[in-house]
């Protein structure tokens, strides 16, 4: 089979490899569609602090079951499948305390290589994180399971009332995902800052009341101007740069809270302004990755049709594209995700 190896960043290549098999537990699932995110392009243009190279690539996807491995009881081959790429492992420090998002082996059991025509799923993730896929769902809406789980999450660890004014910074794929849940969960003042006019419309399509044009007007001035000079209750970071970090204390009101979601280069220091965090009692809250929990309602989204994700596509292209996939990317244009398709696959494999 055709598999993605990024050697470094910056280096990526496609190898033919041996299909995988699936131990007790596991299943092997023919990749329909793998979707571009975030941090492998993060992992691919400067390299990611969670992800050593070599690696393969890939985490957000979908297909139909190949093979099933002993003891799987749930799934037969030919399922459609969609699934979030690791679970808690249930029994480190973290998953006792509740904390299962930062369960200590989380990255280190995450399924990478779905940029292939063939992934191996774990058994502890076929066990909690994967679902079957409703026929309405195409399989690139079921592959956003993993970054809207995350969303999710993040959205789960704040208060938020429906007459809460909310800014999200940001209008890439999860600033986008985080309007529509922001309007799925009843948000009733959804502003959006970002660049490029086709990411602010989408914005729109999914909800937002607000779009602010970070490159040609004043964030700061449109967000007291909808505010009333307040400031939004919640904010919600979503560009990963520093300099939008340390803007933020200045775009929400006394009292208020901001989301870190966008990640930062390891080592990466913020100066923030102390008055204000500790007179105005601001909250600065970090969120990472997501719950067991928090997978099943991003599911539920999805199943029952609650948002709509469609839009955050913005082509497809064959597996042999890959590496001209992230140049797209990496060109900074209006583009949201890409749809990465392997090639005619052969026939399941029987258990």
């Amino acid at each position: 089979m055709l598999a993605s190896l990024l050697l470094e960043p910056g280096r990526l290549e496609l190898r033919n490899v041996d299909i995988p098999n699936a131990g007790p537990g596991e299943v092997v699932v023919r990749v329909r569609t793998a979707l571009t995110c975030g941090t492998e392009l993060k992992t691919f243009r400067r390299g990611h602090p969670k992800i050593p190279t070599p690696t393969p690539l890939g985490h957000e996807f979908s297909g139909d079951i190949y093979e099933v491995g002993k003891g799987v009881a749930n799934f037969k081959v030919g399922d459609q499948v969609m699934t979030a790429p690791t679970a808690p492992c249930g029994e480190c420090f973290y998953c006792r305390k509740g904390q299962e998002n930062l369960c200590s082996l989380v990255m280190d059991t995450m399924v990478f290589g779905a940029f292939a025509e063939y992934v191996r799923v774990p058994a502890h993730i076929v066990k909690n994180n994967m679902f079957k896929k409703p026929d309405h769902l195409s399989y690139g809406e079921a592959a956003m399971l993993e970054p809207l789980s995350c969303v999710v999450y993040g959205m789960d660890q704040v208060s938020m009332r429906p007459d809460d004014s909310v800014l999200v910074i940001g209008a890439g794929a999860i600033g986008l995902m985080h309007v529509a849940v922001l309007k799925a969960l009843g948000a009733g003042n959804i502003m959006v800052a970002g660049k490029r006019e086709h990411r602010l419309k989408l914005a729109l399509a999914l909800g937002a009341d607000h779009i602010i044009d970070a490159e040609n007007e004043s964030t700061l001035d449109r967000v007291k101007e909808l505010t009333k000079g307040i400031g939004a209750d919640l904010v919600v970071e979503c560009t990963g740069q520093l300099t939008v970090w340390e803007d933020t204390p200045d775009l929400v009101r006394k009292g208020g809270t901001i989301v870190l979601f966008g990640g930062l280069p390891r080592g990466t220091r913020a100066t923030f302004d102390t008055t204000r965090l500790h007179y105005d009692q601001i909250t600065l809250k970090g969120v990472f990755h997501y719950s067991r929990s928090a997978v099943k309602k991003a599911y539920r989204l999805l199943a029952d049709k609650k948002i709509q994700v469609n839009g955050l596509i913005s082509g497809t292209y064959s597996l042999s594209d890959l590496k001209h996939v992230f140049e797209l990317l990496m060109a900074k244009g209006s583009d949201v995700k890409f749809a990465v398709v392997p090639s005619e696959p052969s026939p399941g494999k029987a258990g």
